[in-house]
């Protein structure tokens, strides 16, 4: 288990528990209580954690973790989801895709398909986006148009928010958007932690014909602060095999066509 790895699993702890001892972690990790202190210290002076007396408690910003320390989380599911999501997806069109983790696998998986980096004249594809890491995935791996929306960039996910990049989807069009969001419930509709992300998510919503909703199953029939869009909204949801039948049937009974990679 890599660092970023091992910090991300140490989050979460602190995430379900509140408090976590140097012993327990050590145990639970498989690496030795040294290792675990050295951790917890650099957690604390990222302002991640809380050291204490034979551990750390969590400050709650874990809720929200930096972008580099979600990569081991769901990792197959997402890169699942990223393939499938990218198959749906044809040349000569323009495509809205936003941040996070799943949608740097929609990217990756974009960035690859032959038929989508052809220099022919009409086949190239067009991808607007207001995350940094994502134009960079497509830039240096494929010869796709990239459009980036403008803005202040959120460090924790690499995105850019505000009226800045606002007020360049205003001037698009999409013709489907492929968005990652924190939470999808078949009542409450796609949402995200930051109010700054999904304002953003919401324009691209806005200005798609199409809207295709990428989750691991670990976000249906969850909730976040702020709402992206309803599902009426949805066109489909790509999930991974994991998800509950049961919220499954609820997306699909609220017309969502769902596809479980």
């Amino acid at each position: 288990m890599d660092r970023y790895a091992r910090w991300n699993a140490l989050l979460e702890m602190l995430t379900d528990s509140g408090r976590v001892s140097v012993e327990e972690a050590a145990e639970r990790l498989s690496v030795s209580q040294a290792t675990i202190r050295r951790d917890f210290d650099q957690l604390a002076q990222q302002q991640m954690i809380t050291r204490t007396r034979g551990g750390a408690v969590a400050n709650g910003v874990s809720y929200d973790l930096p972008l580099r320390y979600k990569t081991a989380k769901h990792s197959a599911e997402k890169q699942r989801i990223g393939t499938a999501a990218a198959a749906l997806v044809s040349p000569g069109t323009v495509v809205g895709l936003n941040g996070g983790t799943t949608s740097t696998e929609v990217a990756r998986a974009l960035a690859v398909r032959p038929d989508l980096n052809t220099s022919a004249e009409g086949a190239q594809l067009t991808v607007v986006t207001n995350a940094l890491n994502i134009a960079n995935e497509l830039l240096v791996r494929s010869r796709m148009k990239v459009v980036v929306a403008g803005g202040v960039v959120r460090p924790k996910s690499f995105e850019l928010v505000g009226p800045l990049g606002g007020a360049l989807l205003r001037e698009v069009t999409l013709d489907v958007a492929l968005l990652g969001v924190d939470a999808i419930d078949p009542q409450l509709g796609a949402a995200a932690h930051h109010e700054g992300e999904a304002a953003m998510n919401s324009l691209m919503v806005a200005r798609a014909k199409r809207v295709v909703i990428i989750a691991d199953s670990s976000k249906l029939g969850g909730h976040a602060f702020a709402r992206i869009c309803s599902v009426d909204r949805v066109e489909t949801l790509v999930t991974d095999s994991g998800a509950n039948p049961e919220v499954v049937a609820a997306f699909r009974a609220a017309g969502v066509h769902v596809i479980c990679a």
